[in-house]
């Protein structure tokens, strides 16, 4: 968040150009390197874009670009190394735990998971990995993460653009929010993984 302030300083002294290229940048990196706050910066933007010093729809569709750039090229990287992801001799870094996870939502909704990547914050990352592992077509996958992205950001750039001054607020309450959809989305996968292994054991059972 220091690294945030700082950049929040220079974004309120330097020319547009260079928040929107800032922008753009970090809407691309936060799917590749998930550490950097990028929606909060949205949110920023957003602001700036309400005290007139940028514009609202730029900053929306900059966003929509690089969120959606960022989600294909992890899409690129699953797709290319595939099942090698999962060896746990091999990049140890990654979340495997959560890889699953998503595998098993991707088994229950299918592209749903991704035309919902956005608003699942905390595993925007790993479900472009996830997806790309799976060999999901390319084009349908683009599109929706597109989308997506466009819906999201739309969303929290206004967000920034209505609250003003008090912009720092949002960051609170996306981390909550992160927090309860990836909470909510557990359970769920919970009561299913439950659910199928009732079914096994009452089939056992009857044989």
């Amino acid at each position: 968040m220091d690294w945030l302030a700082d950049l929040t300083q220079w974004a309120l002294q330097v020319p547009p150009f260079w928040v929107y290229v800032a922008l753009l940048v970090i809407a691309y990196g936060e799917n590749v390197v998930p550490p950097i706050p990028g929606d909060l910066f949205v949110v920023f933007c957003g602001y700036l874009a309400g005290r007139g010093t940028l514009e609202l729809w730029l900053v929306i569709l900059l966003s929509t670009i690089g969120g959606a750039a960022g989600f294909m090229t992890m899409y690129a990287v699953g797709y290319r190394i595939g099942t090698a992801v999962l060896d746990p001799e091999r990049l140890r870094w990654l979340p495997k735990q959560r890889i699953y996870q998503v595998q098993r939502w991707m088994q229950r909704w299918g592209y749903g998971i991704v035309a919902a990547n956005r608003f699942l914050s905390g595993a925007r990352s790993v479900i472009s990995l996830t997806v790309g592992m799976a060999h999901m077509r390319p084009g349908k996958t683009a599109l929706l993460a597109t989308l997506s992205a466009f819906v999201w950001t739309t969303l929290i750039a206004y967000l920034g653009y209505a609250v003003g001054e008090n912009w720092p607020v949002v960051r609170h309450y996306l981390q909550l929010y992160g927090w309860v959809v990836l909470g909510v989305l557990g359970l769920i996968a919970l009561v299913v993984a439950v659910r199928a292994w009732w079914r096994r054991t009452r089939t056992t059972r009857v044989s």
